[in-house]
């Protein structure tokens, strides 16, 4: 399932920035190639101003002016002089079967189309000079064949009764040419984005997803384990209530008591296991306020006093010599943590064994911190099993058979602690056993 949704968001997460960045890459190139497009007419124009006002001074035009100009724009001039071609033109190869010679002509054609159809207008102005009237006009031009687009221009300049028409053309070749490695290159740098985007989603929707697979995995394994640890009592209850049925009175006493015995532990593990389901809800209530802990640890460990000596171990508490302030805590949550660590060290403490309960305060400039420890002489807790004690059903190789350990109390005991902004630690006690620590912060 993770794995079609992690391609989902793949995709998802890669195609909308895809799309965005096409659809911008787009509208850049429209933009662009309209710029282009505008200047290089806008260009064209100025250029046939230019010329326009060099033909109106000259009472000549010689072939050397024609070709300078024509050189010097990339142009192709066609010159009439009442309506006769110039020698020019066919010095400079326009014969009767020349390609641009029809090209030129078809050009001056739809000038005069253009213009009857008033698709064009010229720009006339009377002229001071050698010509009473001059005309010109510039158009995009497509000829037939659609390959190749031009500007072109149309000059008409008009002298008693003689007129010169001259048609100018400039190939958008060099132009569209340009266009195309623009594109091809914004099309390269698109791919390559995609691509990158894709790696870049696929990793992030991957680590995004990693804290979601992981909190599955963990709700799996906490199902699996909360059934197999209800498996064994309910059977237990079901196995002496089927007993009870055909004993007598006597032993249906003992196996009554069976069921009780197992009821509790089952009501144990449930409550359990509702208190971790509340704080992965963040519904986990916690109530400070001012609590002297040396008072809270004392009460604590005189209630553990008479299990402590039936386990014939020795419980011992140190506190500060000195007064210590006060902590902002939840009074009966620190004691459940205090009473989950007391509970474990007896546990798993041998007879004869002791466990020593101390606290101390740590004052300086930065933090202040309250610091308490459970410290017994226990089996110890191997170093591969440090990092997981506080797992949900985790429980070490050699508590396993301990009856009424369900390896949550130390899950509780974290939240606990967590809510209270603070740190929980296990480390070895030289010469054997474990020293639970926990860290509070002060005012």
């Amino acid at each position: 399932m993770f794995q079609k949704v992690h391609l989902y968001l793949t995709t998802m997460c890669a195609g909308i920035t895809a799309a965005i960045m096409i659809v911008m890459s787009l509208c850049y190139l429209y933009i662009s190639e309209k710029g282009l497009y505008e200047n290089q007419f806008t260009s064209f124009q100025n250029d046939i101003n230019t010329i326009v006002t060099s033909l109106e001074q000259q009472s000549v035009i010689s072939m050397e002016w024609l070709s300078k100009m024509e050189a010097r724009g990339n142009y192709s001039f066609y010159v009439l002089d009442n309506g006769i071609p110039f020698l020019y033109n066919r010095l400079g190869g326009l014969s009767e079967m020349s390609g641009t010679k029809t090209l030129l002509e078809n050009c001056l054609k739809t000038y005069h189309e253009r213009v009857e159809h008033e698709i064009i207008s010229t720009d006339g102005e009377v002229n001071f000079g050698l010509y009473n009237t001059c005309y010109h006009a510039e158009f995009p031009f497509n000829p037939n064949d659609g390959k190749h687009e031009f500007y072109a221009s149309v000059i008409e300049l008009n002298r008693n009764d003689s007129s010169l028409q001259m048609v100018a053309l400039y190939s958008l070749d060099f132009l569209k040419e340009q266009i195309q490695t623009q594109r091809v290159r914004f099309l390269l740098i698109d791919v390559t984005a995609v691509l990158i985007l894709t790696l870049f989603s696929f990793f992030f929707t991957g680590r995004l997803l990693q804290p979601i697979i992981e909190n599955r995995r963990s709700q799996t394994a906490f199902i699996a384990a909360a059934s197999h640890e209800l498996r064994t009592p309910l059977s237990v209850i079901l196995s002496a209530a089927d007993c009870c049925r055909s004993a007598d009175a006597a032993r249906q006493k003992g196996f009554l008591d069976t069921i009780q015995q197992e009821g509790t532990m089952m009501s144990s593990l449930i409550n359990d296991m509702l208190t971790l389901s509340n704080s992965d809800n963040h519904n986990f209530p916690i109530r400070p306020k001012e609590v002297e802990l040396d008072t809270l640890l004392m009460n604590t460990c005189e209630a553990f006093e008479p299990l402590a000596r039936e386990k014939k171990l020795t419980l011992s508490i140190t506190l500060p010599g000195d007064s210590i302030p006060v902590c902002t805590v939840d009074d009966e949550r620190i004691s459940q943590v205090l009473s989950i660590l007391l509970h474990n060290a007896i546990s798993y403490t041998p007879a004869g064994g002791r466990i020593d309960l101390s606290l101390l305060y740590n004052k300086n400039h930065n933090k202040n911190r309250f610091c308490f420890t459970v410290a017994d002489t226990g089996i110890g807790i191997p170093e591969e099993d440090k990092k997981k004690i506080f797992d949900r059903f985790y429980r070490a190789e050699k508590s396993r058979s301990t009856k009424g350990h369900f390896g949550l109390g130390l899950s509780i005991a974290l939240e606990i602690v967590k809510l209270h902004h603070g740190t929980i630690t296990v480390s070895d006690r030289p010469g054997g056993g474990s020293i639970f620590t926990v860290t509070l912060p002060g005012t």
